[in-house]
């Protein structure tokens, strides 16, 4: 589940990435008027992982749903301030990159397995990181692979190349995105230093920007900042 917006006064409105779909957007009525239904409110927190049964008409309008569950109920992810902080800011970016109502279950089994690992580890502080870098290969814009004898990296082509224009990083900054395109999730502990993170952030959220139109910064980035400062 990617974002949620209440409707007037007791219904919400649901985007989901679905495995079967692509990008759906359902309308729940009367979502807060009984105890029942407010319970079933805990459901459609930032990228909970659902279950659900609809029948879509594909007709560009709001669909609905049958039935609706947690398909895995997280045990860290909405106790852990730090990881609930991560996980609104990724359900922003991905609200913001996500714009095909077209099924790509690559991706969609990517953040899968990606937030089911994020539920089970501990050390996450790079994970928004290397989630926004892996993104780009299901989005198109992944940067290739470093060349050493490059020193910059060009931010609208995703290239290294050995000459700096006004569109590429410096020696420094190319040098840390390096670092972070070699991460994977398993091997990522301690790779960083507080201000490194705030650095490659920004870099990352500037090529979204680059590469998607219309791209808006999370809200939720003060927020972010502050928990990792």
């Amino acid at each position: 589940m990617i974002s949620s917006l209440r409707y007037q006064e007791k219904s919400l409105i649901v985007k989901c990435f679905t495995e079967s779909d692509g990008l759906k957007s359902y309308f729940i009525r009367d979502a807060f008027s009984t105890r029942k239904n407010t319970q079933k409110i805990a459901f459609f927190q930032p990228l909970n992982i659902l279950e659900i049964e609809a029948a879509h008409k594909n007709k560009g309008s709001l669909e609905y749903f049958k039935e609706v569950k947690l398909a895995h109920p997280y045990y860290t992810v909405n106790t852990d301030i730090t990881k609930t902080t991560i996980v609104i800011f990724l359900s922003e970016i991905l609200h913001h990159c996500i714009r095909e109502e077209e099924k790509n279950e690559s991706l969609y089994h990517f953040l899968e397995t990606a937030l089911l690992w994020f539920d089970s580890h501990d050390e996450v502080a790079n994970f928004h990181l290397i989630l926004m870098m892996e993104i780009t290969k299901f989005l198109g814009f992944f940067p290739e692979r470093p060349q050493n004898e490059n020193d910059f990296f060009e931010m609208t082509e995703g290239v290294f190349t050995p000459y700096q224009s006004i569109s590429c990083l410096s020696i420094e900054e190319t040098n840390l995105f390096k670092r972070l395109i070699q991460l994977k999730l398993d091997n990522s502990i301690k790779s960083f230093h507080v201000s490194e993170r705030q650095t490659l952030l920004k870099i990352l959220l500037d090529y979204y920007a680059f590469h998607l139109d219309g791209f808006k910064r999370p809200k939720s980035l003060d927020v972010l900042k502050e928990i990792f400062s």
